[in-house]
């Protein structure tokens, strides 16, 4: 009996050494799990102080500033392609179909000119610029114009989302309101936007869609908007409704500035015009004396060179009056 008193307390005296040095948490492995824990807890806690940072003023500031200057990149790129040009525009995305009406128009301006009797360097000079310029200057006209209206119309669209929002409606709802009621091309653009919606794209994959076929300011700031409101949360109304006070506030002082710019524009344009206008009214009351001008070689020199000039003081005077805000 003693003996098997002996081998169990001796099993048990060899199990307890075991289970202190091999199994079992030490106060090493305890102190690990607790720094673990502890380590655990402090993560949790900074991520909620990110959280919380990333709600404040400051943080807002930052991440519209941001997106301020992406966009700005994206418009930069944008505003230089002849597909943006045309979407701009309203015509589509056919460069191609652009490319070969300007080639067309040159080389029917480049035979309008050699039939009439005119050297080839004349006719090739003409065929490029209105083959090369007379496109684009087109479609910089329909495509400013078209922003223009789309930018004037564009603050009172805000307007009634904001009413919408205060009123019960969804934004899409909105949306849908400002696509029938507002004027072109504001509507269409709108109309496109929430048919991209309604098939399902988010709402800042179709602002950027429409972002690319119109490249403004004001969208910009309104989608802006809309991406920092889904992030962080607020009174959409009240942003929007401040959005349309800064809309309002630009474009009153834009036309300030075409009204203290207006005699500086004038004064380019009566420059600009005086040299080819005198030219022109010499050849009619005096053909004669023009005429070396157009036939002698040395006159086509003169006329290249001037030609250049004035191109270059064109668009010197152009980019001093041309006031971008």
């Amino acid at each position: 009996m003693l003996f098997v008193l002996a081998g169990i307390l001796g099993f048990i005296t060899i199990a307890g050494l075991g289970f202190a040095f091999a199994g079992g948490d030490s106060a090493q492995a305890k102190a690990a799990k607790r720094a673990q824990v502890i380590a655990k807890g402090g993560e949790r806690q900074a991520s909620v102080r990110a959280k919380a940072a990333a709600s404040t003023p400051d943080a807002r500031r930052q991440a519209i500033l941001k997106a301020l200057k992406d966009q700005e990149r994206k418009q930069k790129k944008a505003s230089l392609s002849i597909a943006a040009r045309l979407q701009a525009a309203g015509l589509g995305e056919n460069v191609k179909m652009f490319w070969i009406v300007s080639g067309v128009l040159g080389l029917f301006v480049a035979m309008i000119i050699l039939l009439l009797g005119q050297s080839p360097l004349v006719a090739i000079g003409a065929g490029f610029a209105a083959g090369a310029g007379l496109p684009r200057w087109v479609l910089g006209f329909l495509a400013n114009g078209r922003t223009q209206k789309f930018t004037a119309a564009f603050a009172d669209a805000v307007d009634i989302i904001v009413r919408g929002i205060k009123s019960g409606l969804p934004v899409h709802d909105c949306l849908k309101i400002i696509g029938k009621e507002c004027p072109e091309p504001l509507a269409g653009e709108f109309r496109i936007l929430t048919e991209n919606v309604a098939m399902g794209v988010p709402m800042d994959a179709a602002l950027e869609k429409m972002y690319e076929r119109m490249p403004t300011n004001e969208l910009r700031f309104f989608s802006i908007v809309l991406a920092i409101q889904q992030k962080t949360g607020g009174n959409l109304a009240e942003a929007l409704g401040n959005l349309s006070t800064v809309l309002r506030a630009r474009k009153l002082m834009k036309e300030k500035i075409k009204a203290l710019s207006a005699e500086a524009v004038a004064s380019a344009f009566i420059i600009g015009c005086l040299p080819p206008g005198v030219v022109t009214l010499i050849s009619v009351t005096s053909p004669a004396y023009m005429a070396p001008m157009f036939t002698d070689p040395r006159g086509h020199l003169m006329l290249l060179v001037s030609a250049v000039w004035m191109s270059i003081g064109i668009f010197v005077m152009r980019n001093m009056i041309n006031f971008k805000f």
